[in-house]
C-alpha cells in the first residue's frame, strides 16, 4: 500500500506577528545584540480606551479606540488614525511598528505610532463623527498621547483633513502652548496650517517609488520588461486617496491603467481605462461597474489576478494570501497599502520571480510630507514665501542674458516654464521626490550587499538606523 503525505496545516499569523517575522528575518543579517533588537521590536506604549458618545437620536453608544506608540527613540512619535469597524489592538501595534521602520527608511526624525477608532464611519452622521473625534482627542490628551513634541497623528483609512481640523481645535482648547499647537496633528486643511501637496503625497510617493524601481535595468531585464514606466500595464485595487492619486500619477507617467477595483467590484479593459472618466462615472452612478468598454468583475478581489505588469494594492492589509498568490499574474507588486501581502504569500510570489516593492518604503510619502507640514507649523512660515519672487527675478535675468548673448528671443512658453520661482507645492513635491529616490537607492544597495529581497533590505536599513539612535542615546538610568 502506498502512503501519501498529509498536507501541512498552515498557521495563520496576526498582523503584529507578521511584522515581527519580517523584522526577525532582517535582523538575522545584522550584528546588533539581542537585547537591542528586542528593544527596537517592542511596542513601547498601547492605550486602549472606551468612551460614551451620544447619537443624534439621543441614545448612548460606547466606542472602543486605541493609540499605540511603538518607539520613542525619536520624538515625537508619528502615525495616522483610522476609523474602521475591524480595528484591533494587534492592528494598531503592527501599523505603529511599520511607522517606526518607515520613518527610519526615509530619514524622517519620528518614532512610529498609530491610532484607531472601532467604528464604521458610514453609519454615523457628520455631527456624530465630530463628537467621536473630539472625545477621542480628549482621551489622548488626558494620557499625554498627543502633542507637537509627544505624538502627532495624521489621516489614515476613514479619516481626512476635516477630522484633523477637529483634532487641532480640541487640542488647542486645552493647550497651554498655543504657539506650537498647530504642529499637534498633520494632514490638516491648508487654511488650518496644512501644507500644499499633503493630500496627494502618499499616492505621489508611490509613483516616485515605482518609477525608480522601473529604472533599474537589471531588475527589469529579469522580469522581461524594458526600463521606464511607459507602456507598462497597471491594475490598482482601491480608489481612495492613495489609490486614486497613485493611479493618476502612474497614468500621467506613461503607464496604462487596465484594471481598477473598489468595494463594489472591479472593471477591466486590456486597452486601457481613463481614470477621470471612471471616477466621473462612479460619481454619477455610485459605482465603477458598467463603465463603457470595460468588463465587470463582481468580486473586487478578482482584480488582483488580472494580467498586468504592475499590481498596486491600495486598500487594506492581507489582500494577497496563499489562496490567491499562485494566481497573481503581475510582474511587479507595488504595496501602496499597509501589509497587503501576507508573509506566506510573499514567499510564493518571490519564488515566482515577482518584484515586490514593500509598503514600509513605498507608502512613506504621506509621513514624509507630514514631516514637512510639522516643520511648517513650527516655523510659522509657508515654504517658498521668502524666496519665490527672488528666484523668479534671478531666472528671468539669466534668460535675458542668454537673449543678449545669442541675439534671439527665448520662446514665451519656455520663459513661463523656466522663470518660475518655486511655490510651496513645488518645494514639497521636490522634497518628496528626493526622499523617495534616495531611500530606494539605499535599499537597493543593501539588497545587493546581502543578497536579499527588497522588503528584507528595507527592514535591515530601518533596524540599523534605529539601533544607531538607541546606541547613541544610551540607557537611563
Amino acid at each position: 500500500m502506498q502512503l501519501t503525505e498529509a498536507p501541512v496545516e498552515e498557521r495563520t499569523y496576526s498582523f503584529w506577528e507578521q511584522v515581527n517575522r519580517m523584522f526577525d528575518r532582517a535582523a538575522a543579517h545584522t550584528k546588533h545584540p539581542k537585547g537591542l533588537l528586542d528593544q527596537i521590536k517592542a511596542c513601547n506604549s498601547v492605550y486602549r480606551m472606551e468612551f460614551p458618545v451620544k447619537r443624534d437620536d439621543g441614545s448612548i453608544e460606547v466606542v472602543r479606540a486605541y493609540r499605540a506608540e511603538h518607539s520613542h527613540h525619536k520624538l515625537p512619535t508619528k502615525g495616522g488614525i483610522r476609523y474602521a469597524p475591524n480595528v484591533t489592538e494587534d492592528e494598531v501595534m503592527a501599523l505603529a511598528a511599520l511607522m517606526t521602520y518607515k520613518c527610519a527608511i526615509v530619514d524622517v526624525p519620528f518614532g512610529g505610532a498609530k491610532g484607531g477608532v472601532k467604528i464604521d464611519r458610514r453609519k454615523y452622521s457628520e455631527a456624530e463623527l465630530e463628537r467621536i473625534t473630539r472625545r477621542y482627542t480628549y482621551e489622548l490628551l488626558k494620557k499625554n498621547f498627543i502633542g507637537p513634541g509627544v505624538d502627532v497623528p495624521a489621516p489614515d483609512y476613514g479619516t481626512g483633513p476635516r477630522e484633523m481640523a477637529w483634532i487641532l481645535d480640541t487640542y488647542n482648547s486645552f493647550s497651554s502652548n498655543p504657539l506650537e499647537a498647530l504642529a499637534c496633528v498633520t494632514g490638516k486643511p491648508v487654511g488650518q496650517g496644512g501644507v500644499r501637496g499633503r493630500k496627494e503625497a502618499t499616492g505621489r510617493g508611490v509613483f516616485f517609488g515605482v518609477r525608480e524601481a522601473c529604472s533599474v535595468e537589471e531588475d527589469m531585464k529579469a522580469l522581461g520588461l524594458q526600463t521606464g514606466l511607459g507602456g507598462k500595464t497597471v491594475v490598482v485595487q482601491g480608489l481612495g486617496n492613495v489609490g486614486y492619486h497613485a493611479a493618476k500619477f502612474l497614468q500621467e507617467g506613461g503607464a496604462v491603467l487596465v484594471g481598477l477595483a473598489e468595494i463594489e467590484g472591479a472593471i477591466y479593459n486590456p486597452d486601457g481605462l481613463d481614470l477621470e472618466a471612471v471616477m466621473e462615472h462612479r460619481r454619477r452612478t455610485g459605482s465603477i461597474l458598467n463603465f463603457p468598454g470595460a468588463k465587470n468583475l463582481e468580486r473586487s478581489q478578482d482584480a488582483l489576478e488580472l494580467p498586468c505588469d504592475i499590481l498596486v494594492p491600495a486598500a487594506l492589509e492581507n489582500q494577497i494570501t496563499v489562496e490567491n498568490a499562485p494566481h497573481i499574474q503581475a510582474k511587479i507588486i507595488a504595496e501602496a497599502a499597509n501589509g497587503p501581502v501576507t508573509i506566506e504569500a510573499e514567499e510564493i510570489l518571490l519564488k515566482k520571480g515577482v518584484l515586490i516593492i514593500p509598503d514600509v518604503y513605498l507608502n512613506a510619502g504621506g509621513v514624509t510630507v507630514s514631516y514637512f507640514e510639522w516643520l511648517r507649523n513650527l516655523y510659522h512660515v509657508r515654504f517658498g514665501r521668502l524666496s519665490k519672487r527672488f528666484e523668479e527675478r534671478t531666472f528671468s535675468r539669466i534668460l535675458e542674458v542668454i537673449e543678449d548673448l545669442t541675439g534671439k528671443k527665448v520662446p514665451v512658453e519656455l520663459v513661463q516654464e523656466v522663470a518660475h520661482g518655486a511655490d510651496e507645492e513645488d518645494l514639497v513635491n521636490s522634497g518628496l521626490e528626493e526622499t523617495m529616490i534616495n531611500a530606494y537607492q539605499e535599499i537597493l544597495a543593501i539588497r545587493r550587499e546581502h543578497g536579499v529581497d527588497l522588503r528584507t533590505a528595507a527592514f535591515i536599513d530601518a533596524i540599523n538606523k534605529v539601533a544607531q539612535s538607541y546606541l547613541e542615546l544610551g540607557i537611563f538610568p
